[in-house]
């Protein structure tokens, strides 16, 4: 069994160099090689990590970004449409990133077909509103045009979806992944994801770890197979285990859609997608097969639905954002056992609509330190392509709570990089544990916000494959 040894590496907050010795994928011993390597690689005293995780990923989409126009700098419907309207005129356009909550006037149907005759879709960047103009229902086949919120959106994204990336963007995405640290991710694309990361790993994908989340649609399939959370997807050289049950609770701020308790000031509270007792009794069909829940809950009255679901079925698993909270709903994380799985770029991307449409529980809003502090375990994630895939940029907001030279929105919601790197990780760097290896050009406990951001990977291994080195 070929073994290799990585000498010389800074573990992230522990004094001296080590030496990490694998075999068959894992780490099988540090400090002390039991016998020399077969191959070794010098890491010159840099700093090391566990293999970074992103726990909110919509990878298919992430991977379309690639080709789409960004209008995630628009600040009103009218930059948008001027957008569109300098893209190439035939063949359907796609637009992603819009936010348009605090926009004096809301997007509409008739400006998007007058900017672009040809089938035309822009979505927003929270992924809960696809702007369609009457081409583009009518070559996709959509009930109707104009602005599509929630399940619409959805739909129109599922028909946008129906063919697959093409086999080299995806390597570009994923090589691109590994690029800042990252080994594997939880996908909760609307699809498949057990059966297409198969498919995807037997055509030979760049390695990538992946937790397969799956929809309501699946559940009974997934229970009769016996498709318990954590267990190996056959065929996928033991990167793909199936994932949680996901159930989109409520909306999301941007459309004006998150279920909260008190009123939007324009009137009312949201939507809940999802009734308390429906959920319930999804999570406890979900439990009894060994199935884990991720629910989307967004607004402070889904978060109280969906903790009470998990309450009522005994479920584990998580709520997916988990960005307004009452105060007397934080310790019930820890007690359920429920994990806040949150997306720390979201407020920085939200922290203006927030203040405009929460602004007097803003306070509330994004609420790290009061989850940590409540004894909640966090786990970091993008919701890419909502914002990148690139944990760093997760734990730099995080941390800092800013970018782009802005205050610190809320800094008392701050947590540390050590708590921030707990967050982003599933392993330690102790014998046993799979070896997956970040090694860094800067100690990330040195670095502020912008650096973290920015902060440099020199290598990056999977199972101690090296699949990125910028030695």
């Amino acid at each position: 069994m070929a073994r290799i040894t990585f000498t010389r590496a800074r573990p992230v907050g522990r004094d001296g160099e080590v030496a990490f010795a694998v075999e068959d994928g894992r780490i099988v011993a540090v400090d002390d090689p039991a016998r020399p390597a077969d191959h070794v690689v010098d890491l010159e005293g840099r700093w090391v990590v566990p293999g970074l995780w992103d726990r909110h990923v919509h990878f298919t989409q992430w991977a379309r970004t690639w080709g789409r126009l960004d209008v995630s700098a628009a600040s009103s419907a009218e930059e948008v449409c001027a957008s569109v309207a300098l893209a190439p005129p035939d063949g359907l356009l796609v637009g992603f990133g819009f936010r348009w909550a605090t926009w004096e006037q809301p997007p509409t149907l008739d400006g998007l077909d007058a900017a672009r005759a040809a089938p035309t879709v822009v979505l927003s960047g929270d992924l809960h509103t696809s702007w369609v103009n009457s081409a583009a229902a009518r070559e996709l086949g959509l009930p109707r045009a104009g602005v599509l919120r929630e399940d619409e959106a959805f739909a129109a994204q599922r028909v946008l979806d129906a063919a697959p990336p093409a086999p080299e963007a995806l390597a570009a995405v994923i090589a691109a992944a590994h690029a800042r640290g990252l080994v594997g991710i939880v996908d909760l694309e609307m699809a498949d994801n057990a059966a297409v990361w198969t498919e995807r790993v037997q055509a030979g994908a760049p390695p990538l770890r992946v937790v397969a989340g799956f929809y309501r649609e699946l559940l009974d399939s997934r229970i009769a197979q016996g498709a318990t959370t954590g267990l190996g997807v056959p065929g996928t050289r033991g990167l793909v285990v199936h994932g949680p049950l996901k159930v989109i609770t409520d909306g999301s701020l941007n459309t004006l859609t998150a279920h909260c308790r008190d009123p939007y000031p324009a009137g009312g509270h949201g939507i809940q997608n999802v009734p308390g007792e429906e959920l319930a009794r999804l999570l406890s069909r979900a439990h009894a097969g060994g199935i884990h829940a991720a629910v989307h809950a967004i607004g402070d009255r889904a978060n109280t639905i969906a903790l009470d679901a998990f309450a009522a079925s005994g479920a584990r698993g998580s709520i997916e954002h988990a960005q307004l909270l009452a105060e007397d709903d934080l310790p019930r994380f820890a007690a359920l056992g429920v994990v806040a799985s949150v997306q720390p770029e979201h407020a920085l991307d939200d922290r203006d609509a927030t203040d405009t449409l929460w602004g007097d529980r803003a306070d509330r809003a994004f609420a790290l330190r009061s989850l940590l502090d409540a004894g909640a375990r966090l786990a970091l994630g993008s919701d890419a392509p909502v914002a990148p895939l690139d944990p760093w940029i997760a734990i730099a907001a995080a941390v800092a709570r800013t970018r782009d030279g802005r205050a610190p929105w809320h800094p008392e919601q701050a947590i540390t990089v050590v708590e921030a790197l707990a967050a982003s990780t599933r392993h330690d760097l102790s014998p046993g544990a799979p070896a997956d290896l970040v090694a860094l050009d800067q100690d990330p406990l040195a670095a502020d916000g912008d650096a973290l951001r920015r902060i440099p990977v020199a290598l990056t291994t999977v199972a101690g494959a090296v699949v990125h080195d910028a030695r």
